[in-house]
């Protein structure tokens, strides 16, 4: 299959781009993504808002500390990112409640060694579709549906670039 790049019309509503977070869930029997989307590129703030949600639901899971796997994406790396990601931990640590947060950096241009790529990868061959453009809406509700999630809200991004 050979995909074509779709351009976009002028007055096309859809976003110019668009992101998805994931995560690979592995849990006891457990084993599921947890996927958001957010429009504009990644940054930190949507970054740390798509954070926020998965701790949540680990901790309602009774899950006490979570390992993330990260490539070398700035919005991982960021200083934003690495201060909240410490001020979460030692409030957990403080509070003796909620769910700690272990980020690892792996080795650079490595995305072989982080679990969840390959499951980007078949999503992206079950979702595309190369004689038409997508709309956002169609395609992330392909990808929800691949990961069986449910759609949720966008997560916002207050840094939109123009």
């Amino acid at each position: 299959m050979r995909l074509v790049e779709q351009t976009q019309d002028k007055d096309d509503p859809d976003p110019k781009a668009f992101a998805c977070y994931g995560i690979d869930i592995r849990f006891q029997e457990t084993e599921e993504v947890w996927i958001r989307f957010v429009e504009g590129n990644p940054r930190s703030d949507p970054t740390i808002d798509f954070l926020k949600w998965t701790l949540a639901k680990t901790e309602r899971q009774g899950i006490r500390v979570l390992l993330m796997f990260w490539d070398h994406a700035s919005w991982h790396k960021s200083k934003k990112v690495r201060t909240w990601l410490h001020q979460h931990n030692q409030e957990v640590k403080r509070a003796g409640k909620g769910t700690r947060l272990l980020a690892v950096l792996l080795p650079k241009k490595s995305p072989w060694l982080n679990p969840i790529e390959p499951r980007w990868i078949h999503a992206k061959r079950k979702v595309m579709e190369p004689e038409r453009k997508l709309s956002a809406k169609e395609l992330s509700e392909r990808v929800c549906a691949v990961f069986n999630q449910p759609v949720l809200p966008w997560i916002a991004n207050s840094k939109l670039s123009s």
